[in-house]
């Protein structure tokens, strides 16, 4: 039986409000759609802003427990659907034995995936600069978030998602998923490339992504030795917010039908 629910996981400076496109595009094929926010971040945008306290307390471990508590409680195995740092939880939920096909859309790396292009380090800049930022927040200015995330919108339209999506990172996630290649033993990040028992897995890349590049999907992807499917698919012009960029549906569509195809 295919699925008929598709679970919807946010990334880093955004919160579950980056899917409001998809979550009605997909409802009206007929779909179950879920788009959970992180622990804390069961608030709207503006709350988080003002008080970004949640953020500064979020960790990895606390992010996928939830998620995988989710599943659990939909009773069907779902499509995952993740973007930027949702692609790296779409990993370890695949790697853990949830869901029966996932997309990781922008991903960003798990561990062992040391590629680092120079625009990433460029974006990611305003967290890395400072290592106390590991204790803090930390939000974008307007114009990183145009280079970081929006780099081929409209001006008036990267103004207007950065107004409605924005929100501070967590420094101390950001930190440790950096410096997840140097720590001994395994990372928050890990996940066994080897593991045959995992569902399909599909890497979606646009081409002019700053923050987490095409080289970065592409070496990700070629970390994966299972017997599993493993595939990756780049799209021509897109940014890092490729799921609110003018042509979302194309992106949207392939994902889906790729998910349908494979589960």
């Amino acid at each position: 039986m295919k699925p008929d629910t598709i679970v919807l996981i946010h990334g880093f400076w955004v919160t579950p409000r980056s899917w409001e496109l998809w979550i009605p595009y997909y409802q009206a094929k007929g779909f179950h759609v879920v788009a959970p926010a992180y622990p804390g971040f069961e608030v709207e945008v503006e709350a988080l802003n003002a008080d970004p306290a949640p953020i500064e307390e979020l960790t990895v471990p606390a992010i996928v427990q939830s998620l995988e508590k989710l599943i659990d409680n939909l009773g069907t195995q779902p499509i995952i659907m993740g973007h930027s740092a949702g692609g790296v939880f779409t990993q370890i939920l695949l790697d853990h034995g949830y869901g029966a096909a996932g997309v990781a859309i922008n991903s960003a790396p798990t561990e062992g995936v040391a590629t680092i292009p120079l625009s990433q380090l460029r974006a990611a800049f305003p967290v890395l600069r400072n290592p106390a930022n590991r204790h803090r927040a930390v939000g974008l200015t307007y114009d990183q978030w145009r280079y970081a995330f929006t780099n081929t919108f409209p001006e008036s339209e990267a103004r207007a998602l950065y107004d409605r999506y924005h929100v501070p990172a967590s420094g101390h996630v950001f930190w440790d998923s950096a410096l997840a290649n140097v720590h001994p033993g395994h990372a928050d990040s890990y996940v066994d490339y080897r593991n045959d028992n995992r569902a399909p897995l599909l890497f979606v890349a646009g081409e002019n992504d700053h923050l987490m590049p095409p080289k970065i999907q592409r070496s990700n992807a070629k970390h994966y030795k299972s017997n599993t499917v493993t595939e990756l698919v780049e799209f021509p012009g897109r940014s890092h917010l490729m799921p609110a960029q003018q042509g979302w549906e194309e992106i949207a569509d392939h994902a889906l039908d790729w998910a349908l195809d494979h589960s």
